[in-house]
């Protein structure tokens, strides 16, 4: 069904009233099968040309570029040094990835190495979610209740 705004896109949003494991399991191979539709749909519409940014002091040259240039090699090497200069000020951007939203906030002082970096991993608020899930279960159900819910507990326990 289409949505305001985005005509020319067709996606469904996946979802179940049932909340096991199972209805879980199925939404999720929905959702793989939308965002293939997604990504078909985005690469059929991707116009022609270059998909870099023309920013030599910031973005890395061509590697071909580098081999051959002595300023694309210039760049490269100062980029991956001593990095890049941002405004001073923070800012905080947050990203739809496939567990949730990511969020990324930076404070920068001026330089090219900012003052503080947080990243907030959506599965950290999805672990919360597990004592409801798992009460009045068995602890063999655990296991199947994290895999269904998709955690990751490497981003959780930084």
């Amino acid at each position: 069904m289409p949505y305001s705004g985005y005509e020319k896109f067709q996606f469904q949003v996946p979802v179940s009233t049932a909340g096991d494991c199972w209805a879980r399991y199925e939404v999720r191979l929905i959702e793989m099968r939308e965002s293939v539709k997604i990504i078909q749909q985005a690469l059929d519409g991707l116009p022609e040309g270059p998909i870099k940014a023309d920013a030599p002091k910031i973005v890395l040259p061509d590697r071909e570029k580098m081999k051959t240039q002595m300023e694309a090699l210039i760049h490269h090497f100062k980029i991956v040094t001593e990095g890049f200069a941002v405004p001073a000020g923070e800012v905080y951007q947050g990203i739809e990835s496939p567990r949730g939203q990511m969020g990324y906030y930076v404070v920068s002082d001026g330089t090219a190495k900012p003052y503080r970096v947080h990243v907030r991993a959506p599965t950290f608020a999805t672990l919360q979610a597990l004592e409801a899930m798992c009460a009045g279960r068995m602890l063999a159900d655990v296991v199947a209740v994290i895999g269904s819910i998709d955690i990751v507990l490497g981003e959780i326990d930084r």
